[in-house]
Order: structure tokens, then sequence, then C-alpha cells
């Protein structure tokens, strides 16, 4: 292990997980919102597509000179591999951030148990102190058939520590109580289920000790595919690189696109809002300046960053589903 991190000892570290468009990283920018102005903090951020773009949208709202440190591991789930891939970006983010915090993103189709069981390892349980484990759920999802039957979107439940039914303010009448239906029937009766709009949670949901770390129970076997990450690459000279994961029933597409390559705006929210796509996530620099987009259950939402050093598309829909366009480079988007 790396001897730089003997010297650090007992960071709060919380799990913040959640399926394919529940808000994960709409409620970590609430919490980041929230963090002391004297605090270090670190977010591990995993996604299922070759290219990263959570980790973009957060440096273009924070920075480290906000006492923000990211560092992202895409290509399906962190702990595949031994877990090597997530040790390796977390033994670099804990020994440059040296956080009061680790707020951890898994990718909404990744493996939480085994993630916090890598966590809970013996070399980092003197590094880190595994606090709640937050779940967020979309109660409107509990009733459809595509996400209950799916073993991630129900072990997401089996390993919280607290539910967030986030997306509260579009829930009819019932939906809250099936919510906690199900997750007694997943998770027990213990586990308590919070409600948040846009992802706004309270910073005190992530204080006290993790009790489904204390229960966790050995990894199955049963792990998806990881690919090679292309993030060291060059991107060649036509001004794109593209790349592409399958797993759990889902297909990806990312681009990572040369700074040189800028994009009309209102031609991108059109062809982002026209696609029929499980999840958009993207970063892109255009005539107007630099900005992120999210497109999840046929709602797109932009917002403006500060700065980036590249454009980056992913898309994921579902494996045997028609994806349109989403493995099209747009290239008619691009300015002249």
């Amino acid at each position: 292990m790396n001897t730089k991190l003997e010297k650090i000892q007992a960071i709060p570290t919380n799990i913040i997980t959640g399926f394919l468009g529940v808000g994960k990283t709409t409620a970590i920018l609430s919490l980041l919102a929230n963090k002391p102005e004297d605090e270090r903090w670190a977010v591990l951020v995993n996604e299922f597509g070759e290219i990263g773009i959570d980790g973009s949208l957060l440096q273009g709202q924070h920075s480290e000179n906000s006492g923000l440190f990211i560092r992202e591991v895409p290509g399906g789930c962190m702990c595949c591999a031994a877990g090597l891939p997530m040790q390796i970006a977390l033994n670099q983010l804990l020994t440059k951030a040296k956080p009061q915090r680790l707020l951890i993103e898994p990718t909404g189709l990744g493996h939480p148990k085994e993630i916090l069981q890598v966590l809970s390892a013996e070399h980092y349980r003197t590094i880190l102190d595994v606090q709640t484990t937050v779940t967020l759920v979309d109660a409107r999802k509990v009733s459809d058939k595509r996400y209950t039957n799916h073993d991630t979107f129900n072990q997401q439940i089996q390993i919280a520590d607290i539910i967030v039914g986030n997306k509260s303010d579009l829930y009819q009448s019932n939906e809250k109580e099936q919510l906690e239906n199900y997750v007694k029937l997943q998770a027990g009766p213990e586990i308590k289920v919070v409600y948040a709009e846009q992802g706004q949670l309270n910073p005190s949901l992530l204080k006290g000790a993790s009790k489904a770390a204390k229960r966790l129970i050995q990894s199955s076997s049963n792990h998806h595919q990881t690919l090679t990450s292309p993030e060291e690459l060059t991107i060649p000279e036509c001004g794109y690189l593209k790349s592409d994961n399958t797993g759990e029933g889902y297909r990806s597409s990312g681009w990572r696109i040369s700074a040189e390559k800028i994009f009309h705006r209102q031609a991108i929210f059109n062809c982002f809002a026209g696609l029929n796509v499980e999840r958009l996530k993207a970063v892109l620099i255009t005539d107007e300046g630099v900005f992120g987009y999210n497109l999840v259950d046929d709602s797109l939402k932009e917002v403006v960053l500060d700065d980036c050093l590249e454009s980056r598309i992913e898309i994921i829909w579902k494996e045997g589903e028609d994806s349109g366009a989403a493995e099209d480079f747009p290239f008619g988007l691009l300015m002249e």
C-alpha cells in the first residue's frame, strides 16, 4: 500500500448510490454547496461509460481552490478486477487531497456491495471511517418490473443505511407508501426513508456509523465486463475519440472531443432533447460558452460551467432497443 496513506486516518467516508437517472450527481452538488469552507472534501466518481462526464460536471462548478478534489474511474464498475482500478484511484485521490470527508459515487449499474467491501478491507480500516451509505430511489420506479427485477437496483436498497426518495415533488399520492413497503421487503423495517426534491440533501444524513458495512456479506463473483479505459489516450487528428461499453443489460457510447471543436449550442440542445435513451450526460464547448447537459426521463437540463479541457458526451440505452442517433458522433452540430 502507498506509504503516504499511512499518515491519513479515519476519513469520514460515504457512498452515495442509486440507479441510473435518480439524481446522484445533483445530490452530491447539493452536499458540496453546504461543505464547510475550511474543509477539504474529495469525490471519487465511477461511471458505466468509458468516457468520464461527472468529474467534468463537478469540476465545472467547483475547484480545488474551494477545497474540492475529484477523481474518476470510468468504464464500468470500479470494484471489478479485484478492486484494483478503485484502489489506485482512491489512493491517488487521498494522497493528493488529504480530505476531511470522502464521497464515493458508484455508477448506477455498479455493485455497491463489492465497493463497500473494498472500503472495509483491512488495509483501509484505519484510513477510512465508513459512515452512512445513502441510496437514492425514485419511488415511481418501484412499480416498474424493469427496475425491481434488476439485481443492482435491489442491491442498492439492501446495502443502504438510509433511503432517500428523490424527486418526491413528482410522486403520486400512494407512491411514498409503495416505496416504504418495498424498502421493508428488500432491506427490513429498520431502514429509514426520507424524501428530497431535486437532490437537496441535508448534510447531517452523512454522519453516523455504517450498519451496512458491519452486515456486509461475501461478495458475489458475478461481475460484469470491464474494458480498458481510454482516459489516458491522446485524441487523434480527426478531433474525437469514441469508446463503447456493454453490461448489466445496457450499452453505452461515449466521446472525448478536442477543445478545438466548437458546437452550436441551440443545435446540440435540440439534438439531445430529441433522443430516446436511458441516460445522457455531456460537457460541451459551444459558440455561447461551456455547458453541462443531463438527460433523464425525457427531461433535458442545461447548466453553465466555468470551463473544461475538452468536450465529452456519454449516452446509455437498454441493450436491444433502438438507440436512434445515440451511436453516431454529431458532426453536423459543430461550428464550421
